[in-house]
């Protein structure tokens, strides 16, 4: 039979031209800028444990901690975080002292043991964007408020919640004095925090503080119609705190004696082995066993890592192991 191949000329035959072929290529999507946040807390373990638990998340990174108010506006004058996540009650500085300034460079969460009424006011006066009280909220809690404060969403946990309300209440009242110690003008501009500068929206022209050379602006006024405007949002954002989660860490499961919980408890306010000896009135032996038991318990092989579990912001802490 005839060879029916058609034969080649020799030359290859060039590919079909395709029709995409002239577009440029699409760029890739520049990854997602983290979200900076400051940690201020005099306590090292509750600094240690909540940097560990917000770095541990893909979108959040700690870029500074501080252990009170004048490294906290350092920190945040130096870094420009998106957040800065704030104590009250700290040496030389406190948190209600440094707050009007730190505003002015980001959004302020206070995150504290300090549950008093007039403190909660006083640092929404001030200028805080929430207020979280330890032991009221869980990690994936804290984790949802600091991405969410970046956005103007506050949160409070519910005593702070309930202390607003209350103040929202009341008639134009002036509010009831602090504590003795907190919100000094002169605890701040004695530490060389200085006003200068534009809010966290402007950042672009804020100047660099000048040691112990300070201006004596007050904090931002705060008016009952203002407040009254900020009560639907704290409705809104208390329920989440009480509603579909837990509100604090299930301390049960741990199953520690009372003295245990006890020694845990100075545990995490900070204290060493001889200070919680003093305390409690027991031997160091004494104490280093109860903590050997603790951290058995607590399948922690550190302070900072049992302290976390304890006050519930380690990323498992209101989990159960298999």
């Amino acid at each position: 039979m005839p060879d029916q191949t058609p034969h080649s000329t020799g030359a290859p035959q060039p590919p079909p031209h395709h029709p995409f072929a002239d577009l440029p290529l699409p760029h890739p999507a520049p990854p997602a800028r983290r979200l900076r946040v400051v940690v201020a807390d005099d306590n090292p373990v509750v600094r240690a444990g909540l940097t560990a638990l917000l770095s541990g998340r893909p979108d959040i990174e700690v870029v500074a901690e501080a252990a009170d108010g004048r490294q906290a506006y350092e920190a945040a004058h130096q870094h420009r975080p998106d957040v800065v996540l704030l104590d009250v009650r700290m040496p030389g500085v406190d948190g209600i002292s440094a707050l009007p300034y730190l505003v002015r460079i980001a959004p302020v969460m206070m995150l504290t043991y300090s549950r008093e009424s007039e403190i909660v006011h006083e640092a929404l006066r001030r200028g805080a964007g929430g207020y979280l009280v330890h032991g009221e909220f869980t990690a994936d809690q804290l984790v949802d408020a600091v991405r969410d404060i970046k956005e103007g969403r506050a949160h409070f946990t519910p005593t702070a919640a309930g202390a607003l309300l209350a103040q929202l209440r009341q008639d134009r009242a002036p509010a009831p004095p602090l504590p003795e110690g907190l919100g000094r003008s002169s605890s701040a501009t004695a530490y060389g925090i200085s006003t200068s500068g534009q809010s966290y929206m402007q950042p672009q022209r804020l100047a660099p503080p000048a040691p112990f050379e300070v201006s004596q602006a007050p904090p931002p006024p705060t008016s009952p119609e203002m407040l009254s405007r900020m009560q639907p949002h704290v409705g809104q954002s208390s329920s989440e705190w009480t509603s579909g989660r837990p509100a604090a860490p299930d301390r049960s499961r741990f199953q520690l004696s009372t003295r245990e919980a006890e020694i845990m408890d100075l545990i995490a306010s900070g204290m060493n082995n001889q200070q919680i000896a003093a305390t409690c009135f027991i031997s160091e032996k004494t104490v280093k066993n109860h903590i050997n038991r603790i951290f058995a318990k607590l399948h922690s092989t550190s302070r900072s890592e049992a302290a976390a579990k304890w006050i519930g912001t380690a990323p498992d802490a209101h989990r159960g192991r298999g």
